[in-house]
């Protein structure tokens, strides 16, 4: 049977970690073990047979695509339909400023994960319907073979759920490290298998 695999990377560690804070389209850099993650990626998918790079096109996960994608001679396509979770008037602030300056939105937000809507942002349901589309027309255009995407802890834990058939109320469910190693199997029958999450 018909095997497509995607190695799906969450981005390296980046600046401002140590405070739980929403970075969103943000273009936040890269700190050194940020970098080291990619390197230890780098090593780890030296064996596979790449034959495409795709990447969100926000730095932090541009840079690191690029360092993947020269390894295998190829060059990373950069799309914007791979970014984060725009979280509007949330972005680059951090948990502990929201709960104490906009309490009734991030309660809000809790109550709805999948639905609520950040002033000048995008809801769940929303980003999914821009990154499963783009999961499906790289799979169907890379039919057999294998494909790397890099791309966010929030896009990530989307194509997961998908590939598993869990509602996007379980996005907290699944893990995403920084510079983690997921491997999602879809087969020509349409059934997807998760072969390694959070690796």
């Amino acid at each position: 049977m018909t095997r497509t695999r995607i190695h799906l990377v969450r981005h390296g560690q980046v600046e401002g970690f140590d405070q739980k804070r929403y970075n969103g389209q943000g273009d936040v850099q890269l700190t050194a073990e940020g970098w080291q993650q990619y390197r230890r990626l780098r090593e780890r998918l030296a064996g596979a047979n790449l034959e495409a790079v795709y990447s969100s096109d926000l730095s932090r996960c541009a840079q690191g695509a690029q360092l993947l994608a020269e390894n295998h001679g190829l060059s990373p396509l950069l799309r914007s339909d791979l970014r984060e979770i725009h979280i509007g008037e949330w972005e680059g602030r951090t948990w502990q400023q929201l709960k104490a300056e906009v309490p009734e939105q991030w309660q809000g937000r809790l109550d709805d994960i999948v639905n609520y809507r950040v002033p000048g942002g995008e809801n769940l349901l929303e980003v999914a319907d821009r990154v499963l589309p783009a999961l499906q027309e790289i799979v169907a255009r890379h039919r057999g073979g294998e494909v790397l995407i890099v791309a966010h802890g929030g896009v990530n834990r989307i194509l997961l759920l998908s590939a598993i058939g869990a509602p996007l109320e379980r996005l907290f469910h699944v893990e995403q490290s920084f510079g983690c190693l997921n491997q999602i199997d879809y087969y020509a029958d349409g059934i997807s298998v998760v072969s390694l999450l959070n690796g």
